[in-house]
């Protein structure tokens, strides 16, 4: 069974979203679980404190190695990859989305205020993902989107297979337009072809659209589709 755990000072935040609809039913099922875990709760003061002033100073708190290294230390030792959230980190793509549904799961730390002491990153191993460039106000929005672009990925649940073959980055491009009944809606047609029921027109009308919209909206995947393209 694919398994998150998630090490956050908000665990109430978790399921969340992923309790409904297509990962919300996975986890009902047994296909994947999920463990929220307090960060808070391996702090030994009375305050519970998890974090402290940035050395050499400036704004914001930094959250404390000791107890984040207590927290990872009591998540049982698996071959998880141990992620952290940050705006640093190497950007979360289809394909790294891919490879992490393939595994066992992922143990995911949730940064807030102006971050992890860098120790801890070092010394737990913990490689960093990130959602792109702009910054949230903690880790627990940006896990949620890695662990939904997972789960979706993993055997039995989506619908039909290939829904996950055929949408955005799948095979490098962005995916095609959809269209659906009513025929005509408010003046505009589907597309003829894709009411004609020619199947090979169908698809090379889909990978034409296809390629239009990565090279017109996304000039970097349309560049590299382009060079796996070359002999």
């Amino acid at each position: 069974m694919w398994h998150a755990s998630i090490l956050t000072i908000f665990p109430e935040m978790f399921p969340g979203p992923l309790g409904v609809s297509l990962a919300g039913k996975a986890l009902a099922s047994g296909i994947w679980s999920l463990d929220a875990i307090d960060i808070r709760a391996h702090a030994t003061d009375k305050h519970r404190t998890v974090d402290d002033t940035p050395a050499g100073g400036g704004p914001g708190m930094v959250m404390k190695p000791d107890v984040l290294a207590r927290a990872l230390d009591a998540v049982p030792p698996d071959l998880r990859p141990r992620l952290l959230m940050s705006p640093r980190g190497a950007p979360l793509t289809q394909s790294c989305a891919a490879m992490l549904a393939a595994g066992p799961g992922v143990v995911i730390v949730c940064a807030r205020f102006e971050g992890v002491d860098e120790r801890l990153i070092e010394a737990r191993g913990l490689q960093e993902v990130s959602l792109g460039d702009f910054v949230l106000s903690g880790g627990e929005i940006a896990s949620m989107a890695l662990i939904d672009a997972c789960v979706r990925l993993i055997p039995g649940v989506m619908g039909k297979e290939a829904s996950g073959v055929e949408e955005s980055f799948a095979g490098g491009l962005l995916e095609y337009p959809q269209f659906t009944r009513p025929q005509v809606f408010e003046g505009l047609s589907v597309p003829e072809v894709l009411t004609s029921g020619d199947h090979a027109k169908v698809a090379a009308w889909r990978r034409s659209e296809a390629e239009r919209l990565t090279r017109e909206r996304r000039p970097d995947l349309w560049a590299a589709y382009l060079a796996r393209k070359r002999p």
